[in-house]
């Protein structure tokens, strides 16, 4: 079963795109391939967009719906098992053998803590205890 993580920005003002470029740089320092499963246009340009430019010094090599990529911006779920899953849809994701780790990333927000309790409870729905990280 897949390890679900949240990351509660209670201080923070950072927005959900840095705070998934900087994690992003993190995980593949590790022989990861990383998800970003996001369906709408707008913020997957602008995923694509800060993943060339976040760092200054690093790329992060990546995608839309390339999934040969090591980080792949898609709007569908991986047909392939091994990825970790950044989910940015407003729902949870049902647990799936094709994900490694699932993260939740929340901004210190109202509607998005919101979303965020949601999907906690939907998790525990489907029988997993989310770890989560308080930023």
């Amino acid at each position: 079963m897949a390890k679900v993580s949240f990351y509660l920005f209670e201080k923070s003002p950072e927005r959900q795109v840095d705070s998934t470029c900087r994690l992003c740089r993190k995980i593949l320092r590790q022989p990861e391939r990383i998800w970003l499963y996001c369906a709408d246009p707008a913020l997957q340009q602008e995923l694509d967009e800060l993943l060339w430019s976040f760092d200054p010094v690093s790329f992060i090599p990546h995608g839309i719906e390339q999934p040969e990529t090591a980080v792949c911006i898609s709007a569908q779920l991986p047909k392939q098992p091994g990825w970790i899953i950044f989910n940015f849809s407003p729902e949870a994701l049902e647990p799936d053998a094709k994900f490694s780790h699932i993260i939740e990333i929340i901004e210190n927000n109202e509607p998005a803590k919101q979303l965020g309790r949601e999907k906690f409870k939907q998790y525990r729905r489907f029988g997993i205890q989310p770890q989560t990280y308080k930023l």
